[in-house]
């Protein structure tokens, strides 16, 4: 690294340690970070934000399960489903609750991230927004004006993801939210209008909506649109009762603010609203970067292109992360990072996705692994499905909760379970079972066969691989 007054950490030297650069702090940066100096190298993490941890510590996973949890527990309180207990209006103190999730915020920044810096001598940060001048030199704008120039013998571009948002005429002049704003706001807004209709979007409607908050959700085709058509209608049906405005098929052709209130132009109509969430997708964060001077490539829709090795078109190049065309989740983003950064340190492993589950933390949830019926249609495999609805699970009916059902997916004739989709309240603690059994090859039948405690909800697995042969209806209580 060449910097105004002299070398500093990460100058190339004869005889030294191989040199990696990390762009961006976050799951991806800081797994690759920790793999790569326990393989001996020493690593500069470039980072321009003013904290560490990336998207899913500071502004998303964490923050964001903080609040669908707390909004959750306020709705049990004003509509909890038994009798004999009385139900109560919550108190809703955003302020209040906002500080709290802040505080596990930082916390968790401070111990994942931060203490793990600080810990580690081969590890250093570059405070500043990186740039390639070619393909083994970035410059760095630093924070206080000026640049130093880092040359390494690897680059891993690690720079994640943010909020894309439509061009809709007029929304760029206003004060929308993104996720970001959301998940920040200390007070509730009396009307929250959100724009979009897949995880994030759905995920804080419903949480503002159980705060207290009057939601209308606006959605460009049908809610989680790549997934199957009753997996979206369930939610809708939620979400309704609930008491939310769902429009499907709808897209502002303007949006305005008076200074008060937002001003959406629909199918005819006015929308107003206090509060705007834009939540229409994400998008790669690269613009900074001028991938064009290394002559690295990307997809059409700009995330950067990497192999299962994670490698990009430039040799000494690697991405890892939502910067990349893989899915966005922090998970997939950690385990390539770390893959990156074995494959940049000589060794040689490959990233399969071939198995990668999925959760989206409604209530109830909504999970998913492996193919539906219509990817294996897509693919020219015959398949067989069950569907299993919960008032056909004893842990659901005990809770007095059936909302939703359970679906299975398997390969016509040998009965290998092919793909799992779940909506139920606990959704996500069920899926990794499924992605399990996938993995693993495993048949419905087999799957039928074990041994699954009883009244938990991925008891439904089970039941749902016996209704490939049996009625379950007709089954005893825990019939095996």
């Amino acid at each position: 690294m060449d910097c105004k007054g002299g070398s500093a950490p990460g100058a190339r030297q004869p005889d030294r340690a191989l040199q990696l650069a990390i762009v961006g702090s976050g799951s991806a940066a800081f797994a690759a970070a920790l793999a790569a100096t326990r393989a001996g190298a020493r690593v500069t993490l470039i980072e321009g934000a003013p904290v560490i941890g990336g998207t899913c510590v500071n502004v998303g996973c964490v923050p964001s399960k903080i609040l669908v949890r707390a909004a959750q527990v306020a709705h049990v309180q004003a509509r909890h489903p038994f009798t004999g207990i009385a139900h109560c209006t919550p108190g809703v103190d955003m302020a209040v609750l906002h500080a709290q999730q802040q505080a596990r915020v930082d916390g968790l920044r401070r111990a994942k991230y931060e203490d793990i810096l600080d810990r580690n001598p081969h590890m250093q940060l570059l405070r500043g927004w990186a740039r390639f001048e070619d393909a083994r030199i970035l410059a760095v704008a630093l924070p206080e004006g000026g640049e130093c120039r880092v040359e390494a013998d690897r680059i891993l571009l690690a720079t994640g993801s943010c909020p894309s948002i439509p061009d809709i005429p007029g929304l760029s002049d206003t004060p929308y939210w993104t996720s970001d704003e959301a998940l920040a706001s200390t007070r509730l807004p009396g009307h929250l209008a959100v724009l979009g209709g897949s995880v994030v979007a759905l995920e804080l409607a419903q949480s503002f909506l159980r705060l207290g908050a009057r939601v209308t959700l606006l959605a460009r085709s049908r809610l989680l649109s790549r997934l199957e058509t009753d997996i979206g209608e369930n939610l809708v049906r939620v979400l309704t009762a609930e008491g939310a405005q769902v429009l499907t098929h709808t897209v502002p052709e303007a949006v305005e603010y008076d200074g008060r209130r937002f001003i959406l132009h629909a199918a005819g109509a006015e929308l107003h609203a206090d509060r705007l969430l834009v939540a229409t997708g994400r998008r790669a964060n690269t613009e900074r970067l001028q991938l064009e001077a290394a002559g690295v490539a990307t997809t059409a829709e700009g995330d950067i292109r990497v192999d299962a090795h994670m490698r990009t078109s430039v040799e000494n190049v690697y991405a890892a992360g939502d910067c990349c065309n893989q899915p966005r989740h922090v998970y997939v983003a950690a385990a390539a990072g770390t893959r990156a950064a074995i494959n940049m340190t000589g060794g040689d492993t490959a990233m399969d996705l071939s198995v990668v589950p999925a959760v989206v933390f409604t209530d109830p949830a909504v999970a998913w692994v492996g193919m539906d019926r219509r990817e294996a249609e897509r693919r020219g495999i015959a398949v067989d499905t069950r569907t299993l609805p919960l008032d056909r699970v004893p842990r659901a009916l005990a809770a007095f909760d059936t909302r939703g059902f359970i679906r299975l997916v398997a390969e016509q004739g040998s009965g290998r379970l092919l793909g799992a989709q779940v909506v139920a309240a606990e959704a996500g603690e069920v899926i990794q079972t499924a992605a399990l059994a996938i993995a693993g090859g495993m048949t419905v039948a087999a799957l039928a066969e074990h041994l699954f405690p009883y009244l938990t909800l991925s008891e439904g697995l089970k039941l749902c691989a016996q209704s490939f042969v049996s009625d379950v209806a007709g089954l005893s209580c825990c019939a095996g």
